[in-house]
């Protein structure tokens, strides 16, 4: 157990995994902790701690059926201590359940050259996976480097082509390596996927012609060819060192993966609209609500508390 829910929150934030944080935020009676306490829920491990017992032993409980909903959400749960939960504090528990979602903008760079070593300084401060695949190991950072990017994962492979199989349909992909050919043959292996989202190639303008000419007399979709982002970056961020490029190409990046953010909730808010009723609530032995019903149930429990 990590004992530091502060840096767990960093961490986790930094990989894009899903995770609740869970505060108590109204106590009375006899209870382990006091009202402010928190702990960080993931699917596969616990930091900080409430105070132990049944009482924690639910809160883990509820926080991973949030975690399996995948819902982003916010909860509040009220706790007998003696009567439910069988504990001799006698006091009762508010406890919110805040889940969040883990990131779905994975990342594959391919390169760990001058541009390559720039933009894994950026990525590595956004909600994204990357995994980071260069053949030649020492033009890797040294550990000591790499253990501050904690949502990076470094791949040498002598065929960095088959790395693109493991990774989920709509992926981001940036080519930017030593060897022309074997930029050809990564862009030529994310193109056959088809399920990309982004595919950007380093090039210069000559390179980028030769590019297509290539994949049009190996009978490519030209729609997928039109889909790739050559020359990469953004045009309104120009400048040719390394870092100048670097948050050209992650600019475009953070614009692609914020507009699919967008999407996403305008077709939740499309969905909603479109049901005729909300579906019925099942019964529950306890109180859940959302973020914005908080303020006024505590105030509720605290008029309780004093008459």
């Amino acid at each position: 157990m990590n004992t530091n829910w502060v840096n767990a929150l960093h961490q986790l934030n930094q990989q894009g995994e899903a995770y609740v944080l869970v505060t108590l935020v109204g106590v009375s009676g006899s209870t382990p902790r006091n009202s402010g306490t928190k702990m960080v829920i993931t699917a596969d491990n616990i930091y900080d701690t409430i105070g132990g017992g049944h009482l924690e032993h639910k809160t883990i409980a509820h926080a991973h059926k949030m975690l399996a909903s995948g819902e982003e959400t916010q909860q509040l749960e009220h706790f007998q201590l003696g009567t439910h939960l069988g504990q001799c504090c006698g006091g009762t528990a508010s406890v919110l359940f805040e889940y969040f979602a883990a990131s779905t903008v994975n990342i594959m760079l391919f390169g760990a050259g001058h541009v390559g070593k720039a933009l894994v300084k950026i990525l590595a401060g956004l909600p994204c996976k990357v995994h980071w695949v260069d053949s030649r190991e020492q033009e890797f950072p040294p550990a000591s480097e790499m253990q501050q990017y904690h949502n990076v994962s470094q791949v040498v492979s002598e065929f960095p082509c088959d790395e693109i199989a493991a990774m989920p349909a709509n992926s981001y992909y940036i080519v930017m390596t030593h060897n022309h050919q074997l930029d050809f043959e990564l862009c030529q292996s994310v193109l056959a996927r088809q399920d990309f989202r982004y595919l950007g190639l380093i090039a210069s303008d000559t390179k980028w012609r030769r590019f297509q000419q290539r994949f049009k007399h190996r009978e490519i979709d030209e729609q997928l060819v039109a889909r790739m982002n050559c020359p990469i970056g953004l045009s309104a961020v120009p400048g040719k060192t390394p870092m100048e490029v670097a948050v050209s190409i992650a600019a475009e990046v953070i614009g692609l993966y914020h507009q699919k953010s967008q999407e996403n909730i305008e077709q939740q808010n499309s969905g909603a609209k479109a049901e005729k009723a909300p579906p019925a609530k099942k019964a529950s032995s306890q109180q859940g609500v959302h973020w914005k019903e908080l303020k006024q149930l505590l105030l509720v429990e605290d008029d309780k508390g004093n008459s």
